[in-house]
């Protein structure tokens, strides 16, 4: 038949192809409907809904770490409550019941600094009830603001009613966790050095401490030996000029709170004899460090006289460079090392943990003449008025004219800094109430926790916080703050011992305070609770540490809310709360319950810019949230979230975002391409039973059952990255590198309600429901978008369905998942050959290639099951399978090889392959035998493999 015969005689055949629904595909614009839908899910109640459907079922609490309310959100805050609501969901998938109680910490120094700017200092514009009531106000603005944010990034949780810690139940219930661990023996008194900051006015837990470099003047002192005669018994030699014990400190203006010098008992020392400007003298150093020493005092040829142990000086006498009516001992401690310095330690009690400690051993005085200013108070026997940073140069000025100053040297070290004001922190004994870490085995049990009951997500968390623990000092739970829950204590004014009703008084604040809030306590006066013993007993006015409220919420939120338990399953927060709220959460819980309030603890990495640095405004590489969701839309967001091991820092860039958009891409693109091709199919009568379906359908199911046991297992395991790896190689190889384009020709071009066009729809269909729960916990706003165009759906939400039961062959007589394989890579190895045709224009589509394949006896065994089908599989007009010989082309596959050349034929009009047989029928000009059949009015074609 000739091609003017043709055209004249064509029949427009395309009508009777079964082309995907238009009217399922999904839209685009995904980020500017979100929006959208969040307001008619909630506006629908859906966390409601999701709770509803698991009444009855086992419990999975995580338990949210309160971001501090202040401030707006950043990245580091959407990688946390992401990583958190993927975790509830995918525990809601597999059937338990998982509520998610967002909260908020609220009191604190960063909201009293907000409302100052706005009202003033307490005491000066405003009375402190007044502030106490604008602080409150303030939290709750940052609160609304920072909620709506992390609504918008689909994250589910009772928004409306979380818990807050400025909330009068809560402040009650953790005025009662104090009572409790009062009652269990871990609190007390102390005048111990804390962590201060000078423009807080307050103290800092270990929490609110960063290291920053800083240059300090850092200073030889000579500690002169005030009997001469009393060292020389010590060390057995006459010594018969002046001598002095030198330290090293880089903090001059604590001198003037010396109580003595610590040496190492077990250390080397030596006696050494120098020629100085100030004549011979003698300088007692450690042996491993005269060398050093000397040359930073530029002195040479220094002679040694005799060699000992530092034990040998212990309760020497030695006289204070600066104060002339003061004599310190030498004290034995187990700090002192010979690596740098001089092997020496100015050791001042009211100015460093180790010195206190070592101090508590040798009855020294703590003494602590610096004010919470900064400034040495009137009493101190130096300096006083003085500024210590001004008073410094003073210091070293006086050393240096009366002859003890050794060496002065500036250097830049680490050194601590309060995390709000980025300023050097000092440490100043002042009266504070401590959690003790030992006197009721407190730290025992905690290491004893981490080591036996807790898991750790990454396994180095268990690490980090142990040594914390192991290495922590007692913790300062005061502070000198208005904003904040009280420490309802009455102390007695000579004893300092506490109210012998305290556990009783605290019931009653705690109650006062469930009606009024914190100002319960602060408005009114100690005779109000304890009548005449008032005159006896003083009120203490101290704030509770920020991390008392936040570490306390076992306490007073999972222990009070019904639909919470406590312990909890999981605290989730990133890596710096190894120090912050895992550790007061788990100290207060074991001083409390003598258990953890967590079974497990998840640790995330910070965001970085690619070059590993901390994302900021200063450094320029800072991303707007608000930019980011433009870009991306919650979904892709949620999905870079996913993505990332978590495990690490996690790298953030325009780059990294754009990859992401295309994985997300191909994500949607696929999920279009399922609903699409299932228009018209209705489950409950057109979908086949699994064992009659065409091999590759049940192929595919297969894979898709062994992909869905890898993806449960790595949201049961919190690996997020391997679920979208899964997720994607799935798309991309399973689906479309070798499904779907497979089964086009057959979802086309076969009879409508053949039964090989429904064993495709049916596979389809299988696939979309189980594809889009895989997706939901992390691509939230696109599943629920597919949800309701599944056919049949009944269900209103993917989120309160459970894991999809993915129907599996049971019948053996089809083609073997490994013999598939075998096919998959045939394909891939004749998929280069054509390629290689096509570049040298020796064919145009797949469909106009003729496929020969030369394979040994193994390979043909696989490609001979698939019969005329094998040209289906490999998207070819015609595949021809002859024992292996030396022909074709070589390929990757031993004992394979391949030849393509143009198929011989004609053009089908209707399912374009090239065939021998188009035109070969007069009432159907144009068409191959195939598609006659499958014309509305043929009987339709049978298949079997592809």
């Amino acid at each position: 038949m000739s091609d003017k015969q043709t055209s004249e005689n064509a029949v427009d055949y395309k009508a009777t192809l079964n082309l995907p629904g238009t009217e399922f595909a999904m839209k685009a614009n995904l980020a500017v409907r979100e929006a959208k839908w969040l307001e008619e899910w909630y506006a629908d109640n859906i966390y409601q809904q999701i709770r509803a459907s698991r009444i009855g079922k086992k419990k999975y609490i995580l338990h949210d770490g309160p971001p501090y309310a202040n401030g707006s959100l950043h990245l580091g805050h959407v990688v946390n409550k992401v990583l958190k609501d993927i975790i509830v969901k995918s525990r809601t998938l597999d059937g338990m019941d998982a509520p998610y109680v967002p909260g908020w910490d609220c009191h604190g120094l960063p909201i009293e600094l907000k409302v100052e700017e706005k009202v003033g200092k307490v005491g000066v514009k405003v009375d402190a009830s007044t502030f106490r009531k604008a602080c409150r106000e303030y939290a709750y603005t940052q609160v609304e603001l920072q909620k709506k944010d992390f609504i918008r990034m689909g994250v589910f949780g009772d928004w409306d009613n979380p818990y807050l810690t400025m909330n009068f139940k809560q402040e009650a219930d953790i005025v009662r966790a104090l009572g409790e661990i009062a009652k269990a023996g871990h609190i007390e008194p102390g005048l111990k050095p804390v962590n201060w900051c000078m423009d807080c006015g307050s103290s800092l837990a270990e929490a609110e401490v960063e290291y920053e470099d800083k240059k300090s003047d850092a200073i030889d002192v000579g500690f002169g030996v005030v009997s001469l005669t009393d060292l020389s018994e010590k060390i057995g030699l006459t010594v018969t000029h002046p001598t002095d014990i030198v330290i090293w400190t880089t903090t001059p203006w604590t001198l003037p709170a010396n109580q003595a010098v610590a040496l190492h008992a077990e250390i080397d020392y030596q006696l050494v004899e120098v020629q100085s400007e100030r004549g011979t003298q003698n300088l007692i150093l450690a042996k491993d460090l005269v060398e050093s020493a000397c040359e930073r005092y530029k002195l040479e040829n220094p002679k040694v006289l005799a060699d000992f142990v530092g034990a040998k000086l212990e309760n020497l006498q030695l006289q204070h460079p600066l104060i002339t009516d003061r004599q310190v001992p030498v004290i034995l401690g187990e700090h002192v090392i010979a690596t740098s310095g001089t092997g020496a330690v100015h050791t001042a009690p009211g100015h460093g943990v180790d010195d206190y400690k070592v101090g508590l051993s040798y009855n020294l005085k703590v003494e602590n003449p610096v004010g919470g200013n900064g400034v040495y108070l009137p009493t101190s026997p130096l300096f006083a008025g003085e500024h210590i940073y001004k008073a410094n140069p003073k210091i070293i000025e006086t050393l240096s004219s009366i002859g003890k100053l050794w060496a002065h040297l500036p250097i830049k070290h680490s050194y601590p800094h309060c995390w709000r004001h980025k300023t050097p922190i000092i440490f100043r004994a002042t009266p504070q109430w401590f959690i003790s870490m030992d006197a009721n085995g407190l730290r025992q049990d905690a290491l004893n926790a981490i080591e036996n009951d807790i898991g750790f997500v990454p396994d180095w968390g268990k690490n980090r916080i142990k040594s914390m623990i192991e290495g922590r000092p007692d913790w300062c739970i005061s502070r000198q703050r208005t904003w904040g829950v009280p420490i309802p204590f009455f102390v007695h004014k000579d004893t300092n011992e506490l109210h012998p009703r305290t556990p009783e008084l605290i019931e009653e604040v705690a109650k006062l305070i469930e009606k009024e809030g914190i100002d319960g306590w602060y408005n009114r006066e100690a005779k109000e609770f304890i009548g005449d013993d008032a005159e006896q007993y003083n009120a203490v006015r101290d704030t509770l540490d920020v991390w008392f409220d936040s570490g306390t919420t076992h306490y007073a939120v999972l222990r009070e809310r019904a639909e919470l338990e406590d312990p909890a399953d999981l605290y989730l927060e990133g890596s710096d709360q190894h120090r912050g709220w895992f550790q007061s959460s788990l100290l207060t819980s074991i001083a409390i319950h003598k258990r953890a309030p967590y079974k497990a603890l998840l640790t995330h990495g910070f965001t970085v810019d690619e070059k590993g640095r901390k994302l900021s405004k200063s450094l320029g590489n800072f991303i707007p949230l608000e930019d980011i969701i433009k870009q991306l839309g919650a979904d892709g967001l949620r999905l870079y979230v996913a993505s990332s091991d978590y495990r690490y820092e996690i790298a953030a860039s325009n780059e990294i975002f754009s990859r992401v958009s295309d994985s997300y891409r191909r994500i949607r693109n696929t999920l279009r391409f399922l609903l699409a091709n299932l228009n018209g199919f209705k489950p409950s009568t057109d979908a086949l039973p699994v064992d009659q379906l065409i091999a590759l359908d049940q192929y595919i199911l297969q894979r898709a059952a062994d992909v869905q046991k890898t993806i449960q297992q790595a949201y049961e395991d919190m690996n997020f990255h391997v679920v979208t790896n899964a997720l994607t190689n799935f798309c991309i190889n399973d689906l479309g590198g070798f499904y779907l384009d497979i089964i086009k020709d057959r979802q086309y071009t076969t009879k409508a309600d053949s039964a090989a066009r429904h064993s495709a729809q049916t596979a389809l269909y299988h696939l979309v429901q189980a594809f889009v729960r895989w997706m939901s916990p992390i691509l939230s706003f696109t599943a629920q978008e597919a949800w309701p165009l599944i056919p049949e759906q009944t269900e209103k939400y993917v989120f309160t369905a459970n894991w999809y039961d993915i129907p599996v062959a049971s019948n053996s007589n089809l083609i073997s998942e490994a013999d598939w394989q075998t096919l998959i890579e045939v394909k891939s190895a004749v998929n280069k050959q054509i390629e290689v045709a096509r570049n040298v224009k020796l064919i145009g589509s797949n469909l106009s290639a003729k496929v020969e394949l030369w394979a040994n006896a193994d390979l043909q065994k696989v490609l001979n099951q698939l019969g005329d089908e094998l040209r289906f599989v490999l998207i070819t007009s015609q595949a021809i399978v002859y024992d292996y010989a030396e022909q074709g082309e070589v390929t990757d596959i031993e004992g394979l090889r391949v030849k393509v050349s143009v198929a011989e034929g004609e053009k089908c009009a209707r399912c374009w392959h090239v065939l021998p047989d188009v035109n070969t029928h007069l009432e159907h000009p144009g068409l191959c035998s195939r598609c006659i059949i499958n014309l509305p009015t043929g009987q339709g074609e049978e298949r079997k493999y592809a």
